[in-house]
Formats: structure tokens, sequence, C-alpha cells
């Protein structure tokens, strides 16, 4: 949770250090992140074992288990502090979420960058290789990001002219391109016409977004309601 002072806490399981404070012991209180000295949180994703955290001066921060490199520090070093990610010169980010095992970021300059897992395609870079530092994504010519959204092993970006674009792992249908297949880089969602998209978010193996006309729409698994 970021408070109204700009402090960020944490707590619950930290088996991975996952909630930052130095140690990787378990915490039933919310317990203080140290993001550096003067620095403030702007806003917080928490995945399945990591956690990311914008502050003030649009820098990203990451912490937890790195496994599969999704803390972007470009080593796949678990951190039980916040580590610096690398967003590239003069860049600064926008808006963070964290998949399970991956982690994308929306910059201020409206593109996206991703890292980490990718055996589903969720990095959304072409192909399926892991990548332990950000990697862009393809949005399209002459497009840019909006907001992003990330499930557990897919992504969701709503884009400057009101579209929706998902990519990932798809075995539910939840990137909602009318298939099961997985996908590496971005894909038109089917949503109807003469509508466009206002917000998205991606659940565990879902997503839904609302329409400008006021309508809201879901798709991908349903096995829970």
């Amino acid at each position: 949770v970021v408070l109204s002072n700009g402090s960020l806490m944490c707590r619950g399981s930290n088996s991975w250090g996952q909630l930052g404070i130095g140690n990787m012991n378990t915490q039933t209180t919310p317990q203080i992140v140290s993001l550096g000295t003067g620095r403030t949180a702007v806003s917080v994703s928490v995945g399945f074992f990591h956690t990311c955290a914008i502050l003030d001066d649009g820098s990203l921060k990451c912490w937890g288990r790195n496994s599969h490199g999704q803390l972007g520090i470009g080593s796949t070093n678990t951190q039980n502090t916040p580590v610096s990610v690398s967003l590239g010169s003069g860049r600064t980010a926008l808006s963070v979420s964290a998949g399970e095992r991956h982690t994308c970021a929306l910059l201020d300059d409206g593109s996206v960058k991703c890292w980490g897992w990718n055996n589903y395609g969720q990095l959304g870079i072409g192909s399926n290789s892991q990548s332990n530092s950000p990697a862009t994504v393809s949005l399209g010519t002459g497009r840019t990001a909006v907001s992003i959204s990330s499930g557990q092993d897919h992504n969701c970006v709503l884009l400057d002219d009101g579209s929706l674009k998902c990519w990932g792992y798809n075995a539910q249908g939840q990137l909602g391109i009318g298939s099961n297949t997985d996908q590496n880089s971005p894909q038109n969602v089917q949503y109807g016409t003469g509508k466009t998209a206002l917000y998205v978010s991606a659940g565990g193996r879902h997503t839904c977004a609302v329409f400008d006309d006021g309508s809201m729409s879901c798709w991908g698994d349903g096995g829970s309601g």
C-alpha cells in the first residue's frame, strides 16, 4: 500500500523477499519499505512472489523472486530490497503491472516494455525467449499505449485510438482474439464495431474491459463464474 505521505508498506508472505524489507521473514503487520533517500512511491504492483513500485521521480524499482528475470535488473538473482530497473536513456515509468513471473511497464513516451518469463509469449516481443531486462513491445505503427494490465501469464493494453491488444497465454481464450492459441506479439481484441475501450483489467486467466457506451465485456476462463 502507498500511504498519503508517499511511503510504501508491505505485509504477508516473504519467502522470496517480496516485502522488500531486507529479510525473508513473513510479516503480519505492515512494514516500511526503504525506497532510497528522499524518494517516495507513486504506485505499486504485486506479482506472485515479486513487487514493483514507481517512485516520485518516475524511476522503477523491483524486488522479490527473480528466477525468470521478472525484476528486470539484468540478472536472475533474488532481491529482498528494492533494486532499480533500467528503462532506457531518459525514460520514466507511468505505470507498472506485475504478472506471475513477468512484469510490464508503460513508459512516458507511450511505449511498453516487458521482462521475465516468456514461455507463453507473455513478453510480447515476437518470440518466447526469456528476458531479464526490459524489452520493447511492438504496439503497431504510430500506436502508443494508454494503460496496461497483466494477468497471470498474459497482458492487455489500451491504445491511444481506443483499441485493445492482448498477448501471451491463451488456453482459456483470455486474449479475446477468437481462438485459444498463445500469442507472442500483441493481437487485436475482437470486441465488435462502433465502440472504443476505456479501461481494461486482466485477471489470472480472464480479462474484462469497459467501453465508451458504458458496456462491459469479459472473456477467458469462467470456471469460477
